[in-house]
This record gives structure tokens, C-alpha cells and sequence, in this order.
């Protein structure tokens, strides 16, 4: 299979202690034309101190690591400020959200379930390619200014937040108000206009769901769009935020063009 995009300049760092899954993913990135700058470490630490020498491109891990969990790679890195943004690839057979769930927040370029296929591969190199290639400004209609919209964003999780306001400075959006959980952003909702709203699901003192029925309902801008970014995948409660009158929903982890066409079919509306 030939690849639709080149990958030969990625220098990747795979991080799996299994030898026979090592080689199944080397072979699969040769095919793709990316295994001449791979390296191959066995533990997270060992990958760290790589890291820290010489940043990756990408990072593509397994879950379970000698030394500690893929969970805490990621969370390691995004605490770094030169490993803050290389996209991380989770390759894993888990399924349990409350095991993944760090790994979605922490701004994943993608979730890869075992078994997988040279073509979910080749997906997850080109999300890598779109995160590390030079942010795209929002095209808008001519009535519409980017540097003039503001947008609330809203997410327990401050590694989600740091992430979503990264891709959204990268757009051109820079007047970005934060809250904790759908509570703060009803305080915020009441002092500010906002031109977007972007929320998490799963919150604390307030969800997503609630907090977008109150905006249709109770605030007093009840046509604002609202997106939702979420790890969420119960499909009651999707047609429920849906039917409370969600804009769009986005799923966690995102390709980066996807939240920017979302966004501007919202804005446009």
C-alpha cells in the first residue's frame, strides 16, 4: 500500500516493552515510509530521557509500560514545555473510559484499538502531520473578524483546556474566556457576550448537558452556538445534550480540522 501523504520525515519515538508488538508497528510505519527515523524504547522513562535530549515529532506508546502507565507518559510530557504539544499516539486494547479518559484530555492525537489496520496507522501519521503543520487561520465570512469573536471555553480538566486554547489561538481566536465547570460559565455567560461556547460533558458542580439547557432556556443569549468536546459516549446521553440544542458535538481525542470545520459551520449559522 502506498501512502497518500509522505511520513519519511517523522522522527517518531515508539515507546512498547512487547517486542512482537514493536515489530508489528515497525513494519507497518516502514510500509508507510516512517520507520527510518523511529526509535524504539522499551519503558517510559527510558523514552522520557529521550525526549528531553532530543523532542520527537510524535509518540506512539502503549498503555501498559514497566515503569508507569501511558497515562502518565502523556500527562508527563504535556508538563514538559518542550514535549507539550507532540502529538501522542495511544495504541491499546482497553476499552474502560475511566482508563482512557487522561489520555483524551491530555490532548491525544489518537486512540488506536487493537487489533488495527496499516490504514488506521496511515490515519493516525496524517493527524500527526495536521497537528505539527503550521496553524490555519479560521475563514469566516467577510463579516466576520477572528481577532474580534469571543469564546468561552469550558472544562474541569486543565490539561484540556491548555490544549483547546492552543488549537484556538493557532485559528486566530485570542479573546478566549475559561471556567472550571458549567456553574462558572453561567457566571461568565452573564457579564460577557460570547460569539462560541465550547464545553466539556463530564464536569463537576454543573455538566455540559445542564449547562447547555440553561443557556437555551434561562440566559440571556440563548442562540449563542455551543459546541461540545467530549470523551462522552453513551448514546442516551448524546441525544439528550442534542436534543437540549447543541450546535455540534466534537469527540475527544479530535483532529484538529475537524474542530475548525465544526466551528465555523456554528459561527456561521
Amino acid at each position: 500500500m502506498a501512502p497518500s501523504l509522505s511520513f519519511s520525515g517523522l522522527k517518531i519515538y515508539l515507546v512498547e516493552p512487547s517486542s512482537m508488538q514493536a515489530q508489528l508497528v515497525l513494519n507497518m510505519l516502514e510500509k508507510l515510509g516512517a520507520r527510518q527515523s523511529t526509535r524504539h524504547f522499551n519503558s517510559a522513562n527510558e523514552a522520557l530521557s529521550a525526549m528531553r535530549a532530543s523532542p520527537p515529532d510524535a509518540v506512539i506508546s502503549a498503555l501498559y509500560l514497566p515503569d508507569m502507565p501511558g497515562t502518565e507518559l502523556v500527562c508527563a510530557m504535556r508538563a514538559n514545555a518542550a514535549l507539550e504539544w507532540v502529538p501522542f499516539i495511544l495504541i491499546s486494547s482497553e476499552i474502560r473510559p475511566q482508563v482512557l479518559d487522561p489520555v483524551r484530555q491530555s490532548g491525544a492525537c489518537c486512540i488506536i484499538a487493537k487489533p488495527f489496520t496499516l490504514e488506521q496507522m496511515q490515519r493516525a501519521l496524517a493527524s500527526v502531520l495536521e497537528q505539527i503543520a503550521p496553524p490555519e487561520e479560521l475563514k469566516l465570512d467577510e463579516d466576520i473578524h477572528v481577532e474580534d469573536l469571543k469564546v468561552l471555553l469550558v472544562d474541569d480538566s486543565v490539561m484540556s483546556r491548555r490544549y483547546v486554547r492552543h488549537l484556538l489561538e493557532g485559528m486566530g481566536i485570542h479573546q478566549i474566556f475559561e471556567a472550571e465547570n458549567g456553574k462558572a460559565a453561567v457566571t461568565a455567560l452573564a457579564d460577557t457576550i460570547f460569539d462560541l461556547v465550547l464545553t466539556d460533558y463530564n464536569m463537576p458542580e454543573m455538566d455540559g448537558h445542564a449547562l447547555i439547557e440553561y443557556i437555551r432556556t434561562q440566559s440571556w443569549q440563548t442562540e449563542v452556538p455551543v459546541l461540545m468536546v467530549t470523551s462522552e459516549n453513551n448514546q442516551g446521553r448524546l441525544a439528550a445534550i442534542e436534543k437540549a440544542g447543541v450546535s455540534a458535538i466534537c469527540d475527544k481525542p479530535f483532529a484538529q480540522s475537524n474542530i475548525r470545520d465544526e466551528i465555523v459551520r456554528a459561527l456561521r449559522r
